[in-house]
């Protein structure tokens, strides 16, 4: 069998690694752009100076000859012929498969903005060539404003922090990390940032930005008319797919990105996707399980997605702990919303008809164990005798007659 994995982040990398559990011999070739394996995640640590290239690597060292993988460093997909089995790469090389693996990730969306297109200060914040532009700008600019203050955004303006330079957050949301915080989460970090020298702006857009002879942009202009001093431009609002060279292979696409089932098979039988190339799940753990999922299906072993929790995030920012998971905004009133609140430590159960659909924990990520194992066990919070956070692991271990444990409350 042939596996031709494209991308090597945290889906492709993953993919990999099962791949090798049920299939020792099969030729696996991995084809990226990157030269180097590194998590995304914490390219703001490599902005702050905090890791090096090698410590953003979450893969063995030697990956490749670990896992016995051919690697095609530097080259890029650039078609896609599924009825030939074949893969078109920059060059116009062709690569043949059996199987095949998208997971070629998504790049920075440049939005429209008045002026931007004559500006040469501006950047995406997405991969490892981006922060190597990034690191050199503290030593010419001091304004520095980043648009967008979802989790790539909040990396940014952490990264910057201690390097001497004003950073402002733009943001149309009405408070930061909006899709997994609630109001009040995000307050925390709010608060926390401004008190480390961070102007934020939420609620508003920017209209245009002005731009000087030498093609610099110098100030920005909110949708609310406030005019900000910039000399540099950093854009983290939004993201697209990678599916450009899949426009014409006949693949089911969605507005989003590639489309694929719990399988992670595509349209096409011997075609499989993972990862943010969905548009779908913009978070590691799911690239990591969707990448294992495909893989094992790949190689003829009937897995699927049966996550109930796809949006599932944990961070840390300016030394406060978090963790978020599923619908933490209700929707309507027919949610139930228990809550604590009390000496920094901020829990959140979010529930409809007695199961579990949210969570919120700030500060003290210690009951997660416990929400956890109410998830798994599918326990209805209206049962719940006692208060929904006293609850710890005892109430789980209740011994039967016949010696076995039960949850009990």
């Amino acid at each position: 069998m042939k596996y031709v994995i494209i991308g090597s982040s945290a889906a492709g990398i993953n993919a990999i690694r099962e791949l090798r559990k049920y299939d020792k011999e099969g030729e696996i070739i991995l084809v990226s752009k990157d030269e180097h394996i590194y998590s995304r995640c914490i390219l703001h640590q490599y902005l702050a100076g905090e890791r090096t290239l090698e410590r953003l690597n979450f893969a063995e060292p030697d990956f490749d000859k670990v896992y016995n993988v051919k690697w095609m460093r530097g080259r890029e997909a650039i078609g896609l012929r599924p009825a030939d089995h074949i893969l078109v790469l920059d060059g116009n090389e062709e690569l043949g498969y059996d199987k095949l693996l998208v997971a070629t990730g998504s790049h920075t969306f440049i939005p429209p903005i008045k002026g931007l297109s004559e500006a040469d200060n501006y950047i995406g914040f997405r991969n490892i060539d981006d922060i190597e532009v990034l690191k050199e700008v503290p030593k010419y600019a001091k304004n520095i404003i980043v648009l967008g203050s979802g989790l790539i955004g909040i990396d940014c303006a952490t990264g910057y922090l201690h390097m001497g330079v004003k950073v402002t957050l733009v943001d149309f949301a009405g408070w930061l990390l909006n899709r997994q915080l609630d109001e009040r989460a995000a307050k925390t970090y709010i608060d926390a940032f401004k008190e480390n020298g961070v102007d934020q702006y939420y609620g508003v857009g920017v209209n245009e930005v002005h731009v000087d002879d030498n093609h610099k942009i110098y100030e920005i202009v909110l949708s609310d008319g406030t005019v900000l001093p910039c000399d540099y431009f950093i854009v983290t609002a939004g993201v697209r797919s990678n599916v450009e060279f899949l426009k014409d292979s006949g693949l089911e696409l969605s507005r989003f990105g590639l489309v694929y089932n719990e399988f992670g098979q595509t349209s096409d039988p011997d075609v499989y996707g993972a990862g943010d190339v969905s548009g779908q799940s913009p978070i590691w753990p799911v690239a990591v399980k969707e990448g294992m999922v495909a893989a094992a299906n790949m190689a003829g072993h009937r897995e699927k997605m049966t996550d109930f929790f796809a949006s599932k995030s944990t961070m840390s920012f300016l030394g406060i702990h978090t963790m978020s998971l599923g619908i933490v905004t209700p929707p309507d009133d027919t949610y139930r919303v228990d809550t604590y609140d009390k000496n920094g430590v901020y829990k959140k159960v979010v529930s409809k008809d007695g199961v579990i659909t949210g969570a919120l924990l700030q500060g003290d990520l210690a009951y997660g164990g416990v929400l956890q194992q109410m998830i798994a066990r599918k326990i209805d919070v209206r049962k719940v005798k006692k208060p929904l956070f006293e609850i710890d692991y005892s109430d789980f271990f209740h011994e039967r007659a016949n010696l076995e444990f039960a949850y009990e409350l």
